[in-house]
């Protein structure tokens, strides 16, 4: 089975053995990179409780990384968040205003700094990552056609700070690592041409070292777990999300 912690685990285990170093995008946003190095991005849409899995076993393995939250009260869970924080990982805001507020970049601009004040109370916020919103026709990184985030003391937001072609991208989207079709938004322009599919795959290429040096992972953990209930249905539901989400790329790119 795939999109367990169990497996989760693993992954997390060959990329240490093979000498990748763990930072947070914060650190690398402040160049404090080494020559090989993983960023290990947490989008937290639903199911918080799952994200605290996967940070216990990060910080049981020295691992950190950055978790990404959403307004939501599936995701915005002050309890879980202090403790992900308190196990030294990266607490950041998984931004959504301007769809929130059906493109009125006004109200959009103040939802935003009111929400990272109200995240700054659990960590020290300096990144932030849009949220997909996949049913919504907004693009919710447009807010910053208008503004600029650097003067709310953000100093990166993934999809516009990091060089795609320079660091290689792989992001659990579709709940496989290839699902990019799948995919509305969570898409980036990059030279890399390797792909794999299932998690286990993703471990032999570790372990056969064809990866490059520089890597970003994005998880959902709401899509990792060990409970064969919760797995079942996650599995169920992320195929109907798939239909519906190429039904939507689809539309989209006949109407363009």
């Amino acid at each position: 089975m795939d999109f367990t912690l169990k497996i989760y685990r693993k992954l997390l285990i060959a990329l240490k053995t093979a000498g990748y170093n763990f930072i947070t995008f914060e650190q690398f946003c402040e160049e404090k990179t080494k020559e090989k190095f993983v960023i290990l991005r947490h989008d937290v849409d639903l199911k918080a409780e799952n994200s605290l899995e996967t940070a216990k076993i990060e910080h049981g393995l020295g691992i950190i990384g950055s978790y990404y939250f959403r307004v939501v009260p599936q995701s915005n869970k002050s309890n879980i968040i202090k403790q992900i924080a308190g196990l030294g990982h990266e607490i950041g805001y998984h931004y959504e205003d301007l769809s929130l507020f059906k493109g009125d970049e006004n109200e959009a601009i103040k939802h935003f700094e009111k929400q990272l004040v109200h995240f700054c109370q659990f960590y020290p916020v300096k990144t932030i990552c849009m949220h997909g919103s996949p049913t919504s026709k907004i693009d919710n990184k447009d807010i910053w056609k208008t503004n600029n985030y650097r003067n709310f003391g953000i100093i990166g937001e993934p999809y516009f700070d990091i060089d795609f072609d320079k660091m290689f991208y792989l992001t659990d989207t579709g709940r496989c690592w290839d699902g990019e079709k799948y995919s509305v938004r969570d898409k980036v322009k990059s030279s890399f041409t390797q792909s794999y599919h299932t998690t286990n795959q993703l471990i032999e290429a570790v372990k056969n070292n064809e990866l490059p040096n520089q890597i970003m992972i994005t998880t959902h953990p709401q899509r990792w777990t060990d409970n064969k209930i919760e797995w079942s249905i996650e599995f169920l539901s992320q195929q109907l999300k798939n239909i519906i989400k190429r039904m939507l790329i689809i539309l989209k790119s006949s109407h363009n």
